[in-house]
């Protein structure tokens, strides 16, 4: 039971820093986004299971708080979740070149895949001006923030709380 307080908090904690402090830590007109950075931690922690689970629960959120339409979110998340795992699951390396490899390509999925469906639904939005100006660079800066936070947030999220160091990242 002790394993769902802490990550109910971890992404309650994600929901409020991207609601009051992610707007002031905007570079060059890109945000970062927390609660897929706690997403993919956990999916590379715990499995595709949990990252899916984690994926829904923090988009949902993040679609009640928000101004797209209900859902999007909540789908981009799940998916990316699962597939974090997936990959974690299926990649044999060790250390920081694999989080950080799975880091890149889930925060790429989720902003790519955010965008694809508002144009699904008709959002408007100018597609390959989006791609440029909104997913590349939030990609890059998720990335980043995934490989300066993701030591932390994986000693914070794992089952078994023996790891003595950050030698091995995951």
């Amino acid at each position: 039971m002790n394993r769902f307080w802490t990550t109910v908090g971890a992404i309650l904690a994600a929901i409020v820093v991207q609601v009051v402090l992610a707007p002031h830590l905007a570079l060059f007109g890109s945000i970062p986004s927390f609660p897929v950075l706690v997403v993919i931690t956990l999916a590379i922690v715990e499995g595709p299971e949990a990252g899916a689970v984690s994926g829904f629960a923090a988009g949902l959120m993040l679609d009640l708080l928000g101004t797209s339409p209900v859902g999007v979110w909540a789908l981009v998340l799940v998916i990316v979740g699962y597939v974090a795992g997936l990959l974690q699951e299926n990649l044999f390396a060790e250390g920081w070149l694999m989080p950080f490899t799975v880091a890149i390509v889930a925060g790429l999925l989720a902003e790519f895949s955010y965008l694809l469906v508002l144009q699904v639904l008709g959002s408007g939005l100018a597609f390959w001006n989006s791609v440029w100006t909104v997913v590349l660079p939030r990609g890059v800066y998720n990335t980043v923030l995934a490989l300066l936070f993701y030591p932390w947030l994986a000693r914070l999220l794992r089952s078994d709380r023996s790891m003595k160091s950050f030698r091995r990242f995951a």
